[in-house]
């Protein structure tokens, strides 16, 4: 019969307060608890920890546990108990053997049914759900109103000692004025509980969705808006988009490249307002040409007197 050392089975020194016993116990017993971990050999450690946890966490019990140790702890595989030895922790109404612990345990201690079988542990712990995260994707368009979507996901479950991914769907309210980055917790909505536990949380991520137009600044809009350079000179009026409209927009005679246009209000929805958009203009030259307009852009060098570079004569 071999030796167990019931100290390095749960990872404390020899000399290690209760307190530390207990939380050792704790953190082992919940990684290897049959309903959590579907591991072949997770139900043998988990009666391994429960067995030392059984004779640790009783002073008197550890005590004679110690003086067994000193006797037999180095002979490992050949251990008997000393002759004529009998534990005096053996309360009234102990069975002769205990089939939850090991040959070892029911040489020294006259067994009992352990307070933490499988079945009671799982009734009186339990074990709260795994929190599941979730990326949800959004449009621009959809931050200025609440909206409904319906979200698929895997949640671990565990079934018959078996662990296998499971598919949830649910229907969420996405507020308006969410923003990129933003953490929303559906409380209960993750794995379920173990016993008498409570079900994990969902955690949505908000992702906003990049726009083909808009870049977003806090909560402004950025749209750039291409002109050509006869618009940026004579002025001229432009149908631009919003995020749920079109608006026209009047170009001044002589604009600049890079000029920016507020339009109030239509940005991006938060809990203190309504950002604003801008339109940025930004001239835009012509692919191709042909030889009518080349003369045209050789007569306007030559009739404009216009030097872009002016401020470069300063410094050169």
């Amino acid at each position: 019969m071999k030796f167990k050392d019931y100290y390095k089975v749960l990872d404390v020194h020899d000399d290690a307060e209760l307190q530390t016993i207990k939380k050792a116990y704790r953190k082992l017993a919940l990684k290897f608890h049959p309903d959590m971990n579907a591991d072949a050999n997770a139900e043998e450690k988990f009666k391994e920890v429960a067995e030392a946890y059984e004779v640790l966490k009783d002073p008197n019990r550890r005590a004679e546990y110690d003086e067994i140790k000193q006797y037999g702890g180095a002979q490992e595989q050949d251990f008997t108990p000393p002759p004529g030895w009998k534990s005096s922790q053996q309360p009234a109404g102990f069975t002769d053997q205990n089939q939850d612990f090991s040959a070892f345990f029911n040489s020294i201690f006259a067994a009992r049914k352990s307070e933490f079988q499988r079945d009671d542990f799982r009734q009186q712990q339990g074990f709260k759900g795994k929190d599941t995260e979730l990326e949800v994707p959004v449009f621009l368009e959809d931050t200025l109103s609440e909206t409904l979507k319906t979200l698929e996901f895997l949640v671990p479950v565990i079934e018959n000692g078996h662990l296998k991914q499971v598919k949830k769907t649910i229907k969420v309210k996405i507020p308006a004025s969410v923003t990129e980055g933003d953490r929303i917790r559906l409380k209960g909505q993750g794995a379920a509980g173990q016993g008498s536990g409570q079900s994990g949380d969902l955690y949505l991520h908000i992702r906003l969705v990049p726009h083909p137009f808009f870049n977003v600044h806090g909560h402004n809009l950025m749209l750039t808006v291409p002109l050509s350079p006869w618009e940026m000179a004579l002025g001229t009026k432009v149908v631009v988009p919003t995020l749920n409209s079109k608006i026209t927009l009047t170009i001044a005679p002589n604009s600049q490249t890079g000029q920016k246009m507020r339009i109030k209000g239509k940005g991006l929805k938060s809990k203190s307002g309504v950002g604003d958009m801008f339109a940025v203009l930004k001239v835009v030259m012509p692919t191709s040409t042909n030889p009518k307009t080349d003369q045209i852009w050789q007569e306007l060098a030559d009739t404009v007197s216009f030097e872009p570079r002016s401020e470069w004569s300063k410094t050169l």
